[in-house]
């Protein structure tokens, strides 16, 4: 089972291996809390399926919305505890770029909204190897000046609205990429199959305000 409470929605997917099942998305996250546990009840029930059928559980740790991050990463890590299933985190902007693959860009760059002209942003290139970040970064016109003299580069995500106001770089171009649970599956079950699992008793939503690692 996937599930993902970092970004504007919230979702929850059952799959079996790489393959999505079944998805249940929550288009508003201010009631995340109250929805999550009946969406996950009632994907179950659609499948006939039972919580103890579940070979593991994963998440998205972050970065993202702090609510949506410790609402999703709470419930995960208590049905892990409670079934003895192991845990599996995904970095959301590693997520996001992974879903965004198929728009075919050399470099691709998700981008998280953090306020004002800030976002949450990392640079990948199309085989998933990361070249900048995970950062905070204040936009400006000059940002990835570096990067887009030498490579055609897609940014997305909901803090790339804020950067296409700006950007006039001919090597940068801007795409609606869609990310949720069902987004996940593939990264999961690759993670499933490898046995990277995370630990159980330490953790815990990555906000955004340190670098963080994305192998974790």
């Amino acid at each position: 089972m996937n599930i993902d409470c970092a970004t504007e929605t919230s979702s929850v997917c059952l799959a079996n291996n790489e393959i999505p099942i079944s998805i249940s998305i929550n288009p508003s996250q201010k009631d995340t809390a109250a929805w999550l546990h009946f969406a996950i009840n009632d994907l179950l029930k659609k499948e006939k399926l039972f919580l103890q059928q579940l070979d593991a559980i994963a998440v998205t740790e972050g970065p993202g919305s702090y609510t949506g991050l410790r609402v999703g990463m709470a419930t995960a890590k208590g049905l892990c505890y409670a079934l003895n299933k192991p845990l599996i985190t995904i970095n959301t902007l590693y997520l996001m770029a992974f879903a965004a693959k198929k728009t075919r860009h050399e470099f691709l760059c998700p981008m998280i909204d953090a306020r004002r002209m800030e976002v949450f942003t990392a640079v990948f290139d199309y085989d998933m190897n990361l070249k900048l970040g995970p950062t905070n970064l204040i936009l400006s016109e000059t940002s990835f000046k570096d990067i887009l003299e030498k490579h055609f580069t897609v940014f997305f995500g909901s803090g790339s609205i804020k950067l296409q106001a700006i950007m006039k770089h001919s090597h940068a171009s801007f795409a609606k990429v869609e990310v949720n649970a069902e987004s996940m599956t593939p990264v999961s079950y690759t993670k499933y199959k490898g046995q990277e699992f995370a630990d159980l008793a330490y953790s815990q939503p990555f906000y955004g305000k340190d670098f963080h690692s994305l192998s974790n």
